[in-house]
């Protein structure tokens, strides 16, 4: 008999429920491996990340390993990676690969084997992946992320300012004429998660958004003042702490998809060190607790 596969969706609401919207990035690039005593190496960034994990584990219910600080070591970089991976699910943190893939055919579907297919070497609970190809080029990758009960967080917008000439261009010739590039693809999100067959029964869609917390949503595109939708759409946000988000400022920037806002943070948190990350931790998860969303 095979385990039921829950949705991804299901899976995040529980985890707000259990442990509230903190995710703990998972960033060991050199200058935090040297503050934590640990060599630049593969092996330093094995033990920031299960260090990471250790605190994190019972406070935080989120974990966002990034890729890259990994992949820079090669193959021995990718072991550790695997390790970290496999040690946080394993401690039940739900897990979202930092990878921003993204391609077009048989590529990104093995991009979303990789990091989303049971029993991958990689395999986590979700992953950020790249749709400025267009939203259809994912498609197959958002089909296969459903039947797993995996998640996917697509570039919508982000906070970095050499972004904006994209992700703020308005389409011309699209189905969504004179949206932005942002926008359009946060309607074709919202658009898949109601056309799923139980999205009346679900309180989060599976497919959500990267959208940094000091980005004008306005000027994206992205409207915020509408209906709360259903399902509630699953926004991973980067730029709290360190890169001046606010978290008072949560419901006045994300307004209607703020239920679904995943805080993430990464330096802030980190720069505690390994001692000091738990009680961090836990200072922030109330800080985020006591914010009306």
């Amino acid at each position: 008999m095979t385990d039921e596969i829950v949705a991804f969706g299901e899976r995040l609401g529980a985890v707000f429920a259990a442990y509230g919207r903190l995710c703990v990035g998972i960033d060991p690039h050199a200058s935090l491996l040297s503050a934590w005593g640990y060599d630049d190496s593969a092996a330093g960034a094995r033990e920031f990340g299960l260090r990471t994990v250790d605190a994190a584990a019972g406070l935080a219910g989120i974990v966002k390993p990034q890729v890259a600080f990994f992949e820079r070591h090669g193959a021995a970089g990718y072991a550790a990676l695997e390790r970290v991976l496999a040690e946080a699910r394993d401690a039940d943190l739900l897990v979202i690969a930092d990878a921003k893939r993204g391609d077009i055919g048989t590529s990104v579907d093995a991009y979303g084997e990789a990091w989303l297919r049971p029993g991958s070497s990689l395999e986590a609970d979700a992953m950020t992946i790249s749709a400025f190809q267009g939203l259809g080029s994912i498609e197959s990758v958002m089909t296969s992320a459903e039947r797993w009960g995996k998640g996917l967080f697509v570039l919508a917008a982000t906070s970095n300012p050499e972004a904006a000439a994209i992700q703020r261009a308005v389409l011309t010739q699209s189905s969504r004429e004179g949206a932005t590039v942002a926008g359009a693809i946060a309607a074709g999100v919202t658009s898949w998660n109601q056309g799923r067959p139980d999205a009346a029964d679900r309180e989060f869609g599976s497919i959500g958004l990267v959208i940094g917390a000091t980005v004008d949503l306005a000027a994206s595109g992205i409207d915020v003042h509408g209906d709360v939708p259903r399902p509630g759409l699953p926004v991973l946000a980067p730029g709290f702490g360190h890169q001046g988000g606010e978290v008072r400022d949560l419901k006045h920037v994300f307004g209607a998809l703020s239920g679904g806002v995943i805080v993430s943070e990464s330096r802030s948190l980190l720069s505690a060190g390994p001692d000091g990350l738990a009680d961090a931790i836990a200072r922030r998860i109330d800080e985020i607790g006591a914010v009306d969303v």
